[in-house]
């Protein structure tokens, strides 16, 4: 492992940027006998493990044990809540990251990689400088991520408009927090603050919250949002921010209405980290900043490839995963097939859960698929009753004229449900029938079962399922 960038040296591959599909490319690299440097200016392991998936998993966990010691009495069990210790959660969230981070340093070491500290610029196809020093290979791969957006003339001043890096190192519970987008970063926040105490309202332009997941997941998620007192403006659009006479914020919608709080988070997406690089005087091509490549990741310039948020694919730390592997694979002459999206799961973490893979009902009618589907209602399911959850199984069946064909979409929404996804990532990608899955004993009691109650029933044989 090499802490400063040295004088540079010869590699098979370089890898400029050590997130998710960085450090993967380079693991899986260094483990086809590929001699690998690693450029990374921060620390390894990227948005995920220090601003994004870990940190805010942590909170939401934090939350859920909050929400616990309130409603415990309605299990019999009594306890006393006496609020939230902000420094000690931000304690036990940032030695959640740490111990990963350890363990991931220690994965890379005992690979061999050769990790570069230092800020890396594509000096050409098959070199990348580090200040004075300069790494080539034949092959190198862009994966420098990305960070949050924002919108024409909002600026973020990191104390009253923040962002998701802000709001994860925050030293106190806000009062009360407007958040500017709906989807899964501003419904995370949403509830962990509204967990923790604080007055909450989402700020969503288009006309659901989620606008990815499938529309009957995103509305019993409202509909749950409404019951934990989550306010949400649907189909609304952001006009201006001002300070307010008493600190805090004040946002103006278009129309004039206008809404107050102590602190407004923007989590209107994330962008790709393109700029200033050497993308462009490489030849490498870029579309609204994202590096354009192929289904195998290549770019147009043969010895360049790209993986992970800095590519026009969904901006999930498996998908990096991943698309990291596939390009180490293909340098290394293994076989290689194109990633199918459509087949990789969706989870957000709030409370509750929403989790999917395959197709939403509208995806499927654009591309001419007629389905049939079952709505299973959580409330028929027993341990989903024991954890008092609300929610729903929605699967999605091709049509044909014999019946059902193969699932084209399942979306789960309640406690912990994203645990249940990997069963329904092999249904939707081995093709399975409805008949395929109903046949299959799932254990009772357990939240799986409303995956199977949901499949016998599309295959025609309900077992606790009404219409």
């Amino acid at each position: 492992m090499v802490e400063g960038p040295g004088s540079g040296g010869s590699y098979d591959i370089v890898i400029l940027g050590g997130g998710s599909g960085g450090y993967a490319c380079a693991l899986r690299a260094a483990e086809l006998g590929m001699r690998v440097a690693l450029i990374e200016k921060d620390k390894v392991g990227g948005t995920c493990l220090h601003r994004g998936c870990i940190p805010t998993k942590a909170l939401l966990h934090a939350a859920e044990i909050a929400d616990h010691s309130r409603d415990s009495e309605a299990v019999g069990i009594r306890t006393t809540f006496d609020g939230v210790d902000v420094p000690r959660v931000q304690s036990y969230k940032d030695g959640v990251v740490d111990r990963l981070y350890k363990g991931l340093q220690s994965t890379i070491a005992s690979r061999h990689v050769d990790t570069i500290a230092g800020e890396g610029r594509l000096e050409s196809p098959t070199s990348v400088r580090v200040g004075d020093a300069v790494f080539e290979a034949p092959q190198i791969v862009l994966a420098t991520g990305s960070v949050p957006r924002s919108l024409p003339g909002l600026e973020i001043d990191g104390t009253r408009v923040i962002t998701s890096d802000d709001a994860l190192v925050l030293d106190r519970v806000p009062s009360s927090v407007i958040i500017l987008g709906g989807g899964v970063i501003g419904v995370e926040f949403a509830s962990v603050w509204r967990s923790f105490g604080a007055d909450v309202t989402i700020v969503e332009m288009l006309p659901q919250l989620l606008p990815l997941e499938d529309e009957a997941s995103s509305k019993v998620l409202q509909r749950i949002f409404r019951r934990r007192g989550i306010g949400y403006e649907l189909g609304a659009r952001f006009e201006s921010v001002a300070e307010a006479a008493d600190g805090g914020v004040e946002v103006t919608l278009a129309g004039g209405k206008t809404l107050n709080a102590e602190l407004l988070l923007v989590a209107v997406g994330r962008g790709p980290v393109s700029a200033g690089l050497g993308y462009e005087e490489a030849g490498v091509e870029l579309e609204r900043g994202f590096v354009k490549v192929d289904p195998l990741c290549r770019t147009n310039v043969p010895s360049v490839s790209a993986v992970g948020d800095l590519i026009n694919t969904p901006q999930l730390a498996h998908v990096g995963f991943g698309e990291g592997i596939m390009v180490a694979e293909r340098i290394g002459g293994l076989p290689v097939v194109p990633i199918d999206y459509d087949g990789v799961p969706r989870i957000t973490y709030s409370d509750p859960e929403v989790a999917s893979v395959g197709l939403t009902a509208a995806q499927a009618a654009e591309r001419g698929i007629e389905t049939v589907e079952v709505n299973y209602p959580l409330g028929g399911n027993g341990k989903s009753v024991i954890l008092q959850t609300q929610g729903s199984a929605k699967v999605l069946a091709e049509k044909t004229p014999s019946g059902t064909g193969r699932v084209v979409g399942v979306h789960l929404v309640g406690s912990r449900v994203g645990e249940l996804i990997a069963e329904a990532q092999l249904i939707f990608n081995w093709d399975a029938e409805p008949s395929d899955v109903a046949q299959l004993i799932h254990p009772h009691p357990t939240q799986s079962e409303i995956i199977g109650e949901a499949h016998l029933a599309l295959a025609g044989k309900p077992l606790h399922f009404h219409a």
